[in-house]
């Protein structure tokens, strides 16, 4: 589980295998040649990031997801082609780092396709040092961040509803996230609000 110095990442060779958990799911946002279900061990999805941009305001933050230590994580693994990997490092960069609440890492990650392989992806996990990491928030904490929370990218509620349709399209659930959007669902229908728009970002 190694640091990646900043050059090596986009200057080595071959296909780059991207580790996505959250909005990367369902909204990469970049080429790739394969897109194969995975799981991290080591880490595990959570709501652990204060949105101070795209899903909140410093004086309203959202919460957006990391890896934080501990446990797996099941996710999307896409392998991006040697003549991308420049281009789409930087993407990620623009993407994930506007607050470098996350440090840029290579993880071991177990492909569930026929092959069954392990290899080795770059993924973003939370800085636990950053004035951005929340840590672990109760569901009632984590539901008023995310009913509070819009920014530059829309409303934060969007964001989750948008990740647990993705996690459930790959057939499986995340208790904590499920619980969260069946609270988020409950609320507009109480509230009768208009259904959510289409998402952009994720940070």
């Amino acid at each position: 589980m190694s640091e990646i110095t900043l050059p090596s990442v986009t200057t080595a060779k071959g296909d780059l295998w991207v580790f996505g958990y959250g909005s990367l799911m369902w909204r990469p946002g970049f080429d790739f040649e394969e897109r194969v279900p995975a799981r991290l061990v080591g880490e595990h999805r959570a709501l652990c990031v204060y949105s101070f941009v795209h899903r909140g305001t410093p004086e309203k933050p959202g919460l957006v997801l990391g890896l934080d230590r501990g446990g797996a994580c099941r996710g999307i693994a896409f392998r991006v082609a040697e003549t991308n990997r420049a281009d789409v490092v930087a993407y990620l960069r623009a993407r994930e780092q506007v607050t470098s609440v996350y440090r840029e890492v290579m993880r071991s990650v177990w492909l569930e396709n026929d092959a069954r392989q392990r290899v080795s992806a770059l993924a973003y996990v939370v800085d636990r040092g950053h004035v951005q990491y929340a840590g672990r928030l109760s569901l009632a904490e984590q539901h008023r961040h995310v009913v509070q929370g819009h920014g530059q990218s829309g409303a934060n509620r969007d964001y989750v509803t948008a990740t647990v349709k993705a996690i459930e399209a790959e057939g499986f659930r995340d208790t904590q996230l499920h619980q969260l959007a069946t609270m988020l669902h409950g609320d507009t229908h109480s509230l009768h609000a208009p259904p959510p728009g289409e998402d952009h970002e994720n940070r």
